[in-house]
């Protein structure tokens, strides 16, 4: 629904448009409250007159949206008893839904596309109202499907699986790589130190120095294979950012003068942070400027 804008006929008459989705039982309700309201064609919205018309209408509107929340809560514990979703990750209350899974990242964007389900990081449940239960419906097999994928037996089964296996070697061999803190760089083209930046590999981190190390090629091969890298590709030192370092950066503008050392364009897809690309072999390293370098 939308809220109401002073306006006025084109005759000095005070009044406010008003605009809300079509529903023939809600006009009828709208008609019944403002008599005087007369729909205008040209900006396909109703007049309301009156010198307090926009107050009137808002109120008008609050007292609709309350109104159909009840409504649709009420449709959604009729659409609950007749077809109820069983299973053990949902719990049913008297004036709302709760989903309690073992963590998974696949729960959680599921559960990001339910309308109105909110995470109560206090007891650790997905709170839905009934409103939503259609939509949860919806989701609900992938939900269900991941929390047990991510039950600890399951996890410990696949483990006990993935023992001594090629996957399991490469997982460690990343863990012990990233461990190292080190990261394949151009030595013509050097990020800035003591600065964070975005990487490919391990997100934002600073560098801390670089002492001309050459890259052993299988390694980056094995563990930087999304990472551009060059023959003459040398290893830096990193670091995680610290909090306060984070909280004082801003993302570097296109055309800054941090920018025009990196060449090109990139754009985080967490964070949505402006940066460019690196030429080839200088480790796809996106700038973050401190505030006023920018």
């Amino acid at each position: 629904m939308s809220d109401s804008k002073a306006s006025s006929n084109g005759k000095d008459r005070p009044g406010a448009t008003a605009a809300f989705p079509y529903d023939r039982m809600t006009v009828e309700r709208f008609r019944k409250t403002f008599p005087r309201a007369r729909w205008n064609d040209d900006l396909k919205a109703w007049f309301v007159p009156g010198k307090t018309a926009a107050r009137r209408f808002d109120r008008w509107l609050e007292r609709e949206r309350s109104q159909t929340q009840t409504y649709a809560d009420l449709k959604g514990r009729d659409a609950f008893a007749f077809d109820p979703i069983l299973s053990e990750y949902l719990r049913r209350l008297d004036d709302h839904l709760e989903v309690v899974t073992p963590y998974s990242r696949t729960v959680v964007d599921e559960m990001r596309e339910v309308p109105f389900a909110s995470w109560d990081s206090d007891r650790r449940v997905w709170t839905v109202p009934y409103r939503s239960y259609d939509a949860l419906r919806r989701h609900w097999s992938r939900i269900e499907e991941a929390a047990k994928r991510n039950e600890p037996e399951e996890r410990k089964k696949r483990r006990e699986a993935n023992r001594g296996s090629e996957q399991e070697r490469a997982a460690r061999a990343r863990a012990t790589e990233r461990r190292r803190r080190r990261y394949p760089l151009d030595p013509q083209n050097l990020p800035p130190f003591g600065r964070p930046v975005m990487t490919s590999a391990y997100g934002v981190i600073v560098f801390v120095g670089c002492d001309g190390e050459p890259a052993d090629p299988e390694i980056l091969l094995a563990s930087y294979a999304d990472v551009p890298t060059s023959v003459d590709s040398v290893w830096g030192q990193w670091r995680p950012a610290t909090l306060a370092e984070l909280v004082k950066t801003w993302p570097s503008r296109a055309g800054s003068k941090i920018d025009d050392r990196f060449g090109g364009g990139l754009r985080s897809r967490s964070c949505a942070w402006q940066g460019k690309r690196p030429a080839a072999g200088n480790g796809n390293v996106l700038a973050l400027a401190p505030k006023g370098v920018c």
